[in-house]
């Protein structure tokens, strides 16, 4: 299975170039062999690209930015699902590779396995039992306070959460750009580029049929001018002898 990693190495967008770094970074540290594909210099990368990423999965405006994510023909995911499964350290879940032995990811799912099968299930319940003697009095009201405490952690961070959002969205109504208008306008540069080649090339060789017309031209009335020379000389000539 090889993973693909379509990239932009030509893109204007900081946001994108960061993007493109992490995931390749962090492949490298994995040792996860991957292949890099260009879609800003190969036309035929980008096409493939924009068709083979899910309907579902792209972003309002249809195209989809680097980098994408591929295992062969499967799609992975975009940079945010990478992201998302490194924090979870379910990245070999993504990319639909099986986790290294001894790694957290294997840990992770060995646990899951047992969870699923219920290996522990009787453990967990001698947990939940609470002693009839701890079930009034004191036992209460300690857990009681324990949960007024969860409930009032909750609520900070809420609010710490809600600063946060209102922190973003006053920097946006700063006029800062957002990642997503940087990443749409790096998308327009790079059809931009593309565009302006071809119109480039176009420009130089209509340039080059007007020199060569002109050169015609000019080689045209040069004879034409001689013929005529040759004319009026003949001419005097003619009236010469008539003359004598």
């Amino acid at each position: 299975m090889v993973i693909k990693v379509f990239l932009a190495s030509s893109s204007g967008s900081t946001a994108i170039k960061k993007k493109q770094q992490d995931v390749v970074g962090f492949l490298e540290a994995l040792k996860v062999d991957y292949t890099p594909l260009d879609i800003a210099c190969n036309e035929d990368n980008r096409m493939w690209m924009r068709q083979n990423v899910p309907e579902d999965k792209k972003p309002a405006n249809g195209i989809p930015l680097p980098p994408q994510i591929f295992n062969e023909e499967s799609y992975c995911g975009d940079y945010d699902t990478f992201f998302n499964a490194k924090e979870d350290n379910l990245v070999y879940t993504f990319l639909g590779l099986p986790p290294p032995p001894g790694s957290k990811e294997a840990e992770q799912a060995d646990k899951d396995n047992i969870v699923e099968n219920g290996t522990h299930a009787e453990e967990n319940l001698d947990d939940t039992i609470v002693p009839v003697e701890d079930r009034n009095g004191d036992s209460n009201k300690e857990v009681k306070q324990a949960t007024d405490e969860n409930e009032e952690g909750e609520g900070d961070e809420e609010e710490k959460e809600g600063a946060a959002k209102e922190e973003t969205a006053e920097t946006v109504g700063d006029g800062a750009p957002t990642e997503k208008e940087e990443e749409e306008a790096a998308v327009e540069e790079t059809d931009e580029v593309t565009e302006d080649t071809e119109g480039q090339a176009e420009e130089e060789e209509e340039q080059e049929e007007e020199d060569l017309q002109s050169e015609e031209e000019e080689e045209l009335r040069q004879l034409e001018e001689e013929e005529e020379e040759e004319e009026e000389e003949e001419l005097e000539e003619t009236q010469e002898e008539e003359a004598e």
